[in-house]
């Protein structure tokens, strides 16, 4: 291998089991959400294989991710889920990608865009029910309901809400956003229509609250077969997508006492040989890891020394043995353990969707399963 040692490996078979399991559990089509590089998958390669394994639709958060995804050959529908600016209404339109209407103001953007191109704008109305980000206020949507359903230049697809605490399956707030999106959506039939699209479910909806499945669900990190969060019941059989791996790149003894990376935060108590392992706060892997994140090498866990650098950082293997191009692994199986990302993220103090999504295009992905050529 020539290029660089540290790199993500994607299983997509995994993927497509975890679609299988939602699909299985909740029984209404699936929007699967591919923002922010398919949480760290890779956007295009991981749109393309939902894409084929027959998913309903896809979610992005910007308008530059859904153009990426049509200049793939992405033919789905493309929901749009972020707030948008005015002047980016006929793009949205242009590119043929679903816009989240979120205010009246918006809509008459999005009319007027649709009316300058002359064919109509699909969109989906978002309510607040609690987060307090985007959205009409649930008490005081009828009005925007109203003229959404009236307008001439937008069809209205569906109606949506975010939930705020669905990844803690004790929390009371779910069910009173439930409640007022349910209020919200009865204006359609107050207005004698019928109703849009409704969908409420985010990942940790699918795992814990079957009142909020409705018409379609938007599963987005139980996809790449991880929970939301740690108090996250495990109701669907996941695999993990991703493995984070390296390789040893140099080996020492450090005598005791002697510190090991910036600041001279660790130090042995005893003589020790410390590895080091090319990749850093600069690939996204996390500085708050400094002498509390583990590896793996040859199925062991070794503990990481001293503070993790901008490029490298170093583990301490006692009296063990590596040699140099040895596999390190950060996420993923060795031997008889695995290092998952829940686990990451929890020595990281962080959640684990920070952890995928901050691993950057520095570090070259690779492929298997499904019908992906190895390597991008």
């Amino acid at each position: 291998m020539t290029q660089r040692p540290t790199r993500i490996l994607v299983d997509l078979d995994a993927i497509t089991h975890n679609l299988g399991a939602i699909r299985k559990r909740v029984g209404v089509p699936v929007m699967g959400i591919v923002k922010a590089e398919a949480y760290g998958h890779g956007l295009v390669p991981v749109a393309r294989h939902m894409q084929a394994q027959g998913v309903d639709q896809l979610g992005v958060a910007f308008l530059e991710e859904g153009i990426a995804l049509r200049e793939a050959g992405i033919h789905l529908p493309i929901l749009v889920l972020g707030g948008i600016f005015g002047p980016q209404a006929a793009e949205l339109i242009a590119n043929d990608l679903e816009v989240t209407v979120s205010s009246l103001d918006k809509l008459r953007q999005v009319e007027a865009a649709a009316q300058s191109l002359g064919r109509k704008a699909t969109v989906h109305l978002k309510v607040d029910t609690g987060m307090e980000r985007i959205g009409v206020h649930s008490y005081s949507c009828g009005p925007f309901i109203e003229a959404a359903v009236a307008s001439q230049w937008c069809t209205v697809k569906g109606i949506y809400s975010h939930l705020a605490c669905a990844d803690d399956p004790a929390s009371p707030m779910t069910a009173a956003q439930v409640e007022r999106f349910a209020e919200a959506c009865s204006h359609f039939d107050r207005l004698g229509v019928p109703m849009p699209l409704r969908h409420l479910a985010n990942s940790g909806g699918v795992l814990h609250f079957p009142e909020t499945w409705l018409d379609m669900v938007r599963p987005g990190i139980v996809l790449y077969g991880v929970l939301p969060d740690p108090d996250s019941e495990r109701t669907l059989d996941l695999r993990p997508a991703m493995s984070v791996v390296s390789q040893v790149v140099y080996f020492k003894v450090v005598r005791a006492g002697r510190p090991v990376s910036y600041g001279a935060t660790w130090a042995p108590d005893t003589d020790t040989r410390v590895v080091t392992v090319p990749i850093g706060y600069g690939d996204g892997w996390p500085r708050s890891l400094s002498s509390c994140g583990q590896v793996l090498i040859h199925g062991r866990r070794y503990p990481v020394a001293g503070r993790i650098c901008m490029d490298q950082f170093m583990v301490d293997i006692g009296g063990d043995s590596a040699w140099n191009e040895d596999e390190v692994v950060l996420v993923g199986a060795s031997g008889g353990d695995a290092i998952r990302v829940e686990e990451v993220a929890r020595a990281a103090g962080t959640i684990p969707y920070e952890i995928l999504t901050r691993l950057n295009a520095r570090i070259p992905r690779s492929y298997c399963g499904g019908d992906s050529p190895t390597g991008v």
